[in-house]
C-alpha cells in the first residue's frame, strides 16, 4: 500500500486552470487524478477517476473529496460573482472534514489592501480573502498559486478590435508605455501545481506561487506582434468613457486602473516568481514564442 500513488482532487477541471492541472498531473505520473466537474460526461477521459461535484452543493464535496491527499481549487468569479467566496469556503471546509494534506487555492491579489482601499476589483480581492480560511483550516500543508494575466486574453475577451481609424487593435484606459502587466500561459499553471504537491517542504507552508512568463506594456505587446507580422494599434482613453462602453466594462477600467498604480501583481514578486519557476522546474512561456505559435499572422496582400 506505500507504493500506492496519492491522490490529487481536482476542482474545475473542465476550466482552463483545473484542465491545465489535470494535464499536468497525468504527464507527470506522479500522483493519482480526480478530477471533479459538475458534467462528468462532458470532461475528456485524462484523469483516473471523473467525479460530479458542484460547489454551490456542498454535499456533493463530501465524496468528491474522500481518500484525497490533496485538492486544487479554483473558483470562476465571472460565473459565480460574490457567490465565489461562498462556494471557496465550502470547499476548504469539505477538504479539511475528508482529512486532505495539502490544500492548495489558486488566489489573486488583494486589491483592496495595495490599494489602500482606493480601488475595488471584487475579483481579484475576493479570492485573496479567502486565503485566511485556508490557513485557518489547519491543512498539514496549504500553497496559494496566482495566475497571472492570460496570454489567452488577448484572444479571447480581449482580441484585437476594428478602431475607428480602420486599424485592428485595442483601445483601453491604459498608460500603453507602463510595464505593469504580469502575463502568462494559463495553460503552464499546471506544473507549478504539480511542483507543489510534490514538494510541500519548499512550497506548502502558505508559499504564493505566481505563473509569470513575462512582465511588459502593452506598447510592448504590440511591438512583439507586430514584428511578428501583425498591424496592430493601441489608442489610450479615458477611463470614465471607457466605463459606459459595454457592460462589465466599469470593472475592467477599474482592474486597469490597478495595473497601472501598482502592476498586476501589487509589488515586488520577483523571489515568489523565481520560486514558482524553480517548484515547476522549468521557466514558464515567453510571450513573443507564445503569440508566434498562437496568433495567426495575416496574409501577405
Amino acid at each position: 500500500m506505500s507504493n500506492a500513488k496519492k491522490l490529487i482532487a481536482v476542482v474545475g477541471a473542465s476550466g482552463q486552470q483545473g484542465g491545465a492541472v489535470v494535464r499536468a498531473l497525468r504527464a507527470s505520473g506522479q500522483f493519482k487524478i480526480r478530477a471533479l466537474t459538475r458534467d462528468p460526461a462532458k470532461h475528456p477521459r485524462l484523469a483516473d477517476e471523473v467525479v460530479a461535484a458542484d460547489l454551490n452543493r456542498p454535499e456533493t464535496l463530501k465524496a468528491a473529496f474522500a481518500g484525497a491527499h490533496g485538492v486544487f481549487l479554483v473558483t470562476n468569479a465571472w460565473e459565480a460573482g460574490r457567490e465565489e467566496s461562498r462556494q471557496a469556503l465550502a470547499a476548504v471546509n469539505a477538504a479539511k472534514d475528508a482529512g486532505v494534506k495539502h490544500f492548495i487555492w489558486s488566489t489573486l491579489p488583494d486589491v483592496e489592501t495595495i490599494s489602500g482601499g482606493t480601488i475595488d476589483v471584487p475579483h481579484f480581492t475576493d479570492k485573496a480573502n479567502v486565503e485566511r480560511a485556508v490557513r485557518e483550516a489547519g491543512f498539514p500543508y496549504h500553497t496559494f498559486v496566482i495566475a497571472p494575466f492570460y496570454y489567452q486574453n488577448l484572444l479571447g475577451a480581449m482580441t484585437p478590435q476594428k478602431q475607428a481609424d480602420g486599424t485592428a487593435g485595442w483601445a483601453l484606459p491604459l498608460d500603453p508605455k507602463k510595464r505593469v502587466i504580469h502575463m502568462g500561459d494559463i495553460a503552464e499553471i499546471g506544473r507549478i501545481v504539480v511542483g507543489a504537491f510534490a514538494q510541500p517542504e519548499q512550497a506548502g507552508h502558505g508559499e504564493h506561487l505566481p505563473l509569470v512568463g513575462d512582465f511588459l506594456s502593452f506598447n510592448e505587446i504590440i511591438a512583439i506582434l507586430n514584428r511578428q507580422g501583425h498591424k496592430f494599434s493601441f489608442k489610450q482613453v479615458p477611463r470614465d468613457v471607457f466605463a459606459g462602453w459595454f457592460p462589465g466594462a466599469k470593472d475592467v477600467a477599474a482592474m486597469l486602473a490597478y495595473f497601472e498604480a501598482h502592476t498586476y501583481l501589487g509589488s515586488d514578486s520577483r523571489a515568489a516568481i523565481a520560486l514558482a519557476n524553480k517548484v515547476a522546474g522549468q521557466q514558464p512561456t515567453k510571450f513573443a514564442a507564445w503569440a508566434k505559435a498562437n496568433f495567426a499572422v495575416p496574409a501577405a496582400a
